[in-house]
């Protein structure tokens, strides 16, 4: 079979429900990157350490690991769609408490709420709309989260403008909020249907696929997304640090390098779409690696904002691809339990999410942040590592 006919036949159908999938990755896009770029800003509001401000990371973290624990039982006792629409909800009340509040104990708070119901509402929709697309699901995941990273650089530019006026940054925070609204009036009554046929069971006995263990190559899959979502964060909530420490620009200025990252994933998700459909997935994996690799170099050397710029966007555009190769494997390599995957999922990518962010806010404290970010090509080769050990027979 040639490549022409490998994807006609894996070519996915953008229907309303996946649509409705793609804005509620936006929505979530909007306060991930939000809160992201407004950690350094905050971080100074607060006057606390490079370490003690990564605790935000890790309270978002935290809220992950407990989403990954309650997750498959909120998805049978509530059901995917009153699930997602509860975690949006309460994702939003997170960020009222950041909003509100203007001492540690508040915003840690809220990044841990927003952090959890966030995660339940990312975590869900994956799973529905891996689900919903069948063999070509790891392609529309790849595309649902290009579609966030475009809301994710609005949403950090639109930080960057309002954080420098007389509005205050407090204010871009707002947008998930606003997004919610809009996505419940527009697109309140779409969701994924039922698939007309389910995979076979494991065994024949009920529940008898809950009890089976993962292998080797779930857990290995894993600790591969557990690494990329710790690069991904470590870059999301320090190199905005980093950029300005080494250009002299002001935080709120050096969050627009943010920006550069945002679009070189945008675009990297937008052709991992395609690139998914006709490559197999560890050389891509690997390839994608190696371009983080090559843009964290550039980063990390530069003293220039151009040069700055150009290594965060390639960073990004290697970066885009990392989850949702790595979410995909996972699912892949479950035995067709994609909501209790997914739950897991949440679990390894929150020990990333906050152990990177944390470890490099430590390593910032006692050796600099330029220092610290050799933390990066770690995860990189960890991560490296892992897929080659989590590869199925097919690839």
């Amino acid at each position: 079979m040639d490549s022409a006919t490998t994807v006609q036949a894996l070519r996915f159908n953008r229907d309303r429900p996946t649509w409705f999938i793609y804005l509620v990755l936006a929505t979530f896009a909007t306060y991930l990157y939000g809160l992201s770029a407004a950690l350094p800003t905050l971080r100074a509001e607060l006057g606390v350490s490079q370490a003690v401000g990564g605790l935000h990371g890790t309270a978002m973290a935290v809220g992950g690991v407990i989403a990954g624990l309650t997750l498959p039982l909120l998805s049978a006792r509530l059901g995917r769609r009153v699930t997602v629409w509860t975690g949006l909800v309460v994702m939003n009340a997170g960020i009222l408490i950041v909003i509100l509040g203007h001492s540690l104990p508040f915003t840690l708070t809220g990044f841990a709420v927003a952090g959890t119901a966030g995660s339940v509402t990312l975590y869900v929709v994956m799973a529905a709309l891996s689900d919903h697309q069948g063999p070509a699901g790891p392609a529309a995941i790849s595309e649902a989260n290009a579609v966030a990273v475009i809301a994710g650089i609005a949403v950090s530019y639109l930080f960057s403008v309002v954080a420098s006026s007389a509005v205050g940054w407090r204010a871009a925070l707002c947008v998930p909020i606003a997004g919610t609204v809009v996505l419940a009036l527009t697109m309140g009554r779409v969701w994924v249907p039922a698939r007309l046929t389910a995979a076979p069971p494991a065994s024949t006995e009920a529940g008898a696929t809950r009890k089976i263990p993962y292998g080797r190559r779930f857990h290995m899959a894993g600790a591969v997304l557990l690494c990329c979502v710790g690069l991904e964060f470590t870059f999301n909530l320090w190199a905005a640090e980093l950029f300005a420490q080494q250009t002299g620009l002001t935080a709120a200025a050096a969050a627009k390098g943010l920006t550069a990252m945002l679009a070189g994933m945008a675009v990297g998700r937008f052709g991992g779409a395609r690139l998914t459909l006709r490559f197999r997935p560890t050389p891509l994996f690997l390839g994608a690696l190696a371009v983080t690799l090559l843009g964290w170099a550039l980063f990390w050397l530069s003293t220039s904002q151009a040069a700055g710029y150009a290594g965060l966007a390639l960073s990004g555009l290697g970066i885009s691809l990392h989850f949702p190769l790595a979410l995909a494997r996972i699912i892949d390599a479950s035995g067709g339990r994609p909501d209790q995957a997914s739950g897991t999922a949440s679990i390894w990518a929150s020990v990333g999410s906050g152990g990177g962010p944390f470890v490099l806010g430590v390593l910032g404290d006692s050796f600099g942040t330029h220092a610290a970010f050799l933390l990066a090509p770690v995860l990189i080769g960890f991560a490296a590592v892992g897929v080659l050990s989590s590869r199925s027979a097919a690839e």
